[in-house]
């Protein structure tokens, strides 16, 4: 037997609770691949280690906007790779199109061929088919990773060493990724017949794949093999063969169907999982993230399916670093948000529906500065443009071990993806919704707060439904973008994005009657880890007597202008208690615009008044057309094309990115073998 050299540390495993102790221990060395797959506890600190680097910053920085929800408010707009990504315009040379993710999924491929390969030489007990079952699941995910980017792309079964033509080894040529499909759906069949559900499995976390997971990842792996993805003639790489469509077999696409509802449907009947249920105090949706960003497993476990351990000194990424409100100095440090959520997502939400202020925050945390003894932290309100993110806010977590590296458990797969991915089969299979599909869609729903919402009864409508609700449920957790591609609707939600943008820039359509002016309570941050704050208090002003009177905020401390904003206040249903203040802001001008900036000073601020920690690139820019002069902001869109929402989009063309070929070390230069996605 080929002996391959390796050196596997605990840094390098994620184990089944993902707790420091462990992260800590001493390293386990082994001089070979024999030793390694010895014994089956050997064995599973090596199918450990393969879960490492499953998701790179990439998958949630990079793709994680362009999905009609999440945008980058990065500094430099069309002169940053983030934005540039973000608005669909890359090239093969910037920004080095997503190679930490490329190299990083083909060595956790290579990693889990080693172990699938030695794990099927091994004797067959329970415990090894679990270990083959999270071996070939890795591998499947990986894989799905790939395809979800680049599409067809090189594919390894076996380790690099059992290949007998160097070449092939070295420099493998695009695979159709039908073909791989194929492959991984068959795996993760195995998978599933091979891993324990859950309350088997002896792990108190769902931070490795148990049986729910499996299911769930096959389901998600025959969508996408199902579905529509940018295709073209791999033997000519014709530029004008480039087209988004489904594979060509209808046969295959409704088996994929089918294999997808049965997964779903497995789980649900298993009857081990739930969504997460709100009480008297909080809602579902907000317990969910809360107890999520605070670990609290034994919460969270019913509805988290999978999530990538993220917790110790080594294994912790930098997820949640870039996806928050955003944050200046103090308890949590001087983080700013690089993302932030547009206010058409924003204002798409049902009044009734929970999920908005978890997943939306209209504040961001700076610093007032109140004498030379006296530091206080606002939640200060901000505009349309800067909305931020809310699932992951920092004030929700636990205390991190640095900066840079919060604690968070990355989420894979929870319960509600599976109930919707369950009425979309079940959709199409009997070309409409049924019964079941309509209750697992309302399921979420009445954890939303939106139970009562009409559910529509023909095919169309009902995808178009569960595009929404998809949104609605899942921002922030970075499948949306390929999510629309997969459903064929990219092109139709990019197009509707850049209209609502600019509907609502013009107040016209449905934003004509959206308020100009808000009233927010002026609130102080807790400065704490675990605040369970949520959202600040506003009422929207419309009425022109009292905008006049909201106008002439004084840029100071002024009990009589606090005494004139309590009249208001009083007129809108809202009790004024004793030392609270308001203060208005325009939300269609920037953050830091006169009028907004004097407003803010009205209740004391300082240091906060004009800037906080989001990307200057959206925070200062405004939203209203009028604001800006009678044109959109760049932003949103301009003249010439050169900036805007999605200004880069190109349908059938950037829907896959193209690999890295700029220098060294990217696919395109270290592999002669390898065709580039044609136009580019």
């Amino acid at each position: 037997m080929k002996k391959y050299k390796f050196i596997i540390t605990a840094a390098l495993m994620t184990s089944l609770v993902s707790c420091q102790d462990w992260l800590s221990m001493d390293p386990y060395t082994s001089d070979d691949t024999q030793t390694v797959f010895e014994s089956e506890t050997k064995a599973e600190i090596f199918v450990e280690g393969c879960y490492r680097g499953l998701i790179n910053s990439d998958f949630y920085y990079q793709m994680g906007e362009g999905d009609c929800v999440t945008h980058a408010s990065e500094d430099g707009g069309t002169n940053n790779s983030k934005y540039n990504i973000c608005n669909y315009l890359y090239d093969a040379t910037t920004p080095i199109t997503l190679t930490g993710v490329y190299n990083e999924q083909y060595g956790t491929i290579e990693q889990a061929n080693i172990a699938i390969k030695q794990l099927n030489n091994m004797p067959e007990t329970k415990k090894r088919n679990q270990l083959l079952g999270e071996a070939l699941s890795i591998r499947a995910f990986s894989y799905l990773n790939l395809i979800r980017i680049y599409g067809d792309v090189p594919a390894r079964w076996v380790p690099m060493e059992d290949i007998t033509d160097k070449n092939e080894a070295l420099y493998p040529k695009r695979v159709s990724r039908d073909t791989i499909y194929d492959h991984i759906v068959g795996d993760l069949q195995k998978a599933v017949d091979y891993i324990p559900w859950y309350a088997e499995c002896g792990y108190p976390t769902p931070e490795r794949i148990s049986k729910q997971a499996a299911n769930a990842l096959l389901a998600r792996t025959a969508l996408y093999a199902a579905g529509y993805s940018l295709r073209w003639n791999l033997e000519t790489n014709d530029e004008s063969t480039l087209k988004v469509e489904r594979r060509p077999d209808n046969a295959r696409v409704l088996a994929l169907y089918q294999i997808a509802d049965k997964a779903c449907k497995d789980v649900i009947d298993h009857g081990a999982n739930s969504l997460v249920q709100g009480d008297a105090t909080t809602s579902g949706f907000q317990k969910l993230w809360y107890n999520h960003c605070q670990r609290n497993f034994s919460t969270t476990n019913p509805e988290m399916l999978w999530e990538l351990a993220q917790y110790g000194a080594t294994t912790n990424s930098d997820f949640g670093v870039l996806c928050h409100p955003g944050s200046r100095g103090g308890v949590f440090g001087s983080r700013k948000a690089m993302q932030f959520n547009l206010p058409t997502y924003y204002l798409s939400f049902d009044k009734n529906d929970t999920r908005r202020d978890v997943s939306c925050t209209s504040y961001s945390i700076y610093f007032l500065n109140k004498g030379a003894d006296t530091d206080t932290w606002i939640d200060t309100g901000t505009t349309f443009s800067s909305i931020m993110c809310g699932k992951f806010r920092l004030s929700w977590c636990v205390e991190p071990i640095e900066a840079a590296k919060r604690n968070l458990d990355i989420p894979v797969l929870r319960y509600a993806d599976l109930l919707l991915m369950y009425a979309e089969a079940e959709n199409y299979l009997h070309n409409g919704p049924t019964t079941e599909g309509i209750a697992a869609l309302k399921n979420v729903r009445d954890r939303a707060g939106i139970g009562a919402m009409a559910i529509p009864s023909n095919q169309s409508d009902f995808d178009d439904a569960i595009a929404q609700e998809r949104k609605w449920e899942f921002s922030n957790e970075f499948m949306l973008r390929t999510d629309l591609i997969r459903m064929g609707r990219l092109a139709k939600e990019i197009k509707a994005t850049q209209q609502a943008m600019k509907d609502l820039s013009d107040r016209k359509g449905d934003y004509a009657n959206v308020a100009t002016f808000r009233l927010y309570q002026y609130h102080v941050d807790a400065q704490a880890y675990g605040d369970k704050f949520l959202a600040l208090k506003y009422v929207d002003i419309t009425d022109p007597a009292e905008i006049t009177i909201i106008k002439t905020a004084p840029g100071k401390l002024d009990a009589a202008y606090q005494a004139k904003l309590a009249k208001i206040l009083a007129a809108h249903g809202v009790t004024i208690q004793a030392g609270e203040m308001w203060y208005p802001i325009n939300m269609f001008e920037a953050y830091n615009s006169s009028f907004n900036v004097k407003s803010r000073k009205s209740v004391g601020f300082t240091n906060g008044a004009s800037s906080i920690q989001v990307g200057s690139v959206i925070y200062t820019k405004p939203t209203g057309s009028v604001e800006n002069g009678g044109t959109y902001p760049a932003w949103i869109a301009t003249a010439d094309g050169s900036d805007g929402i999605y200004y880069g989009y190109r349908e059938n063309h950037c829907e896959l990115l193209p690999f890295a070929n700029k220098s060294a070390g990217h696919p395109m230069i270290d592999n002669p073998n390898l065709t580039q996605l044609p136009g580019y």
